[in-house]
């Protein structure tokens, strides 16, 4: 290889000889860890599926870059943190990106920014609607055996925008132009089952009815014995939501705000709290039950007010539930509700570790589209991380699950599962750091395509776990053609 007239910078700070940095005409990329992950791909057929409901009206035979081709662009572009269109001029060129695309290394390059700018605002609604009846239909199919009860949780995040986008409008909370991203999320397997992008002032609840009995509609024809549980914050604890758990028979554990009368049922425990406090001078908690019909609600439900108090302040906060033993075990079961909180990291993941609030076209369809490929990404990661998932097994002089131990030996339990398998328990940016971000040579010939990684890198291991988990371990089915 001729490397005659090639720049070169040459730095002193090594005192026995200079050291000399120029470019290499080899292929080379740093992100060699996206090919487990397109193997995985290949075998779910996630993103095939994805691109298969999209509506093209191009000529086919004057296009030169395939719905699929740009889809798996754009989706692992964001696995490993280009969530832009602008990044794939850059990485139109690169290897490992030609080879996820379905094209040689020495193949033309990808699609350039203009091209997928013009991908995404060709969405049509038809395709939109079918790219939320597949985000369903996935979710349904990921289970590999008919579970016996599942956790829905929905929640939304905020997504600032700025300029002149379609459908963004001022929020007085958030004090800034926005969007709100919607999503429900399982708390068992950790993926997105349904997400939605709603204008920037809209109340968060508005079509979460329908939203509820699209996903929970699919699984009972999945699994018609499965038994459902919903839990949402106070924005969702309003008639239509709590008319549509009813109509569905689902049990459900929902947010409602303060008000006098809950106040007033509670006002004793908080007083019975108080002196316990003062006595002990240790923080007191408990909780209180009881009927309470709202004004705008059909009949009464059981609400639980769950009270905190401290040295220096005291805390209430209300649910209305269906939960039987509610009775019996309030604070319990007030607990179970709060448990939520980890379902709220799926959105952080979407949210800040896949750039899910990076949603910059003109116009809404397009950003709408682009929140379902985020999702994409996002359930394409959360799939492969439990295939790869090697936790600490259970102690088995410990005669309870896991998920009733008290709260320190949870965290024990997790913290311990966090160091044993950081893959398992990753967060994007562990997956990007210890799988996705690494540097190879790729050496196309006559017979195969050699990928060369540096047998001194510190994660080498965890490439070859997650190799041997997608190439012989047993994975999901792969998923029917919607």
């Amino acid at each position: 290889m001729d490397l005659q007239g090639v720049q070169q910078w040459s730095f002193d700070f090594f005192a026995q000889k200079p050291v000399v940095v120029e470019p290499s005409r080899a292929e080379l990329t740093s992100d060699a860890g996206l090919l487990p992950i397109r193997q995985f791909d290949e075998r779910i057929g996630l993103t095939e599926q994805f691109a298969a409901v999209l509506e093209d009206p191009r000529d086919a035979e004057a296009t030169k870059h395939s719905y699929l081709e740009m889809v798996r662009m754009r989706v692992y572009g964001i696995l490993a943190d280009y969530p832009d269109q602008n990044d794939h001029d850059t990485l139109g060129a690169d290897p490992v990106f030609k080879l996820i695309a379905g094209r040689s290394p020495d193949a033309q390059n990808l699609a350039s920014q203009p091209t997928l700018s013009r991908f995404e605002n060709a969405i049509s609604p038809r395709s939109l609607l079918r790219l939320e009846e597949l985000e369903v239909a996935q979710f349904v199919a990921a289970f590999s055996q008919p579970p016996l009860r599942l956790t829905l949780d929905m929640d939304t995040y905020d997504d600032p925008t700025y300029g002149d986008q379609q459908l963004t409008f001022w929020h007085d909370y958030y004090k800034q132009y926005q969007y709100q991203v919607r999503t429900i999320t399982c708390a068992e397997n950790d993926l997105v089952a349904s997400s939605c992008l709603l204008y920037g002032s809209a109340h968060v609840a508005l079509g979460a009815a329908d939203d509820l009995r699209r996903v929970v509609g699919a699984l009972r024809e999945r699994f018609p014995d499965v038994q459902i549980r919903f839990r949402a914050d106070n924005a969702f604890g309003v008639p239509r939501v709590l008319d549509a758990c009813e109509e569905l028979g689902i049990d459900y554990d929902l947010g409602i705000k303060m008000n006098p009368v809950l106040k007033t049922q509670s006002d004793s425990l908080l007083e019975d709290l108080r002196a316990g406090q003062q006595q002990t001078g240790q923080p007191q908690r408990g909780a209180v039950i009881f009927a309470y019909r709202a004004g705008s609600w059909s009949h009464s439900r059981q609400c639980i007010v769950r009270v905190e108090v401290t040295e220096d302040d005291s805390n209430r906060r209300a649910i209305v539930t269906s939960r039987r033993g509610a009775a019996h075990y309030p604070l319990v079961s007030y607990d179970e509700y709060a448990d939520r909180g980890e379902s709220e990291n799926r959105n952080k993941e979407l949210k800040r570790g896949l750039w899910g609030d990076r949603l910059s076209d003109h116009r809404y369809m397009a950003n709408n589209f682009r929140l379902h490929m985020h999702v994409a990404a996002h359930n394409l990661l959360v799939r492969l991380r439990h295939q790869v998932a090697d936790p600490p097994a259970d102690d088995p002089s410990v005669e309870v699950p896991r998920e009733a131990l008290p709260a320190a030996e949870r965290r024990r339990y997790f913290n311990q599962r966090r160091l044993r398998d950081p893959l398992g328990e990753g967060h994007p940016c562990t997956w990007r750091t210890r799988l996705i971000k690494v540097a190879a040579e790729v050496i196309v010939s006559a017979r195969r395509i050699l990928v060369r990684l540096s047998a001194n890198w510190p994660y080498l291991g965890h490439y070859a776990q997650v190799a041997k988990a997608v190439l012989t371990q047993a994975g999901p089915a792969p998923l029917e053609s919607g």
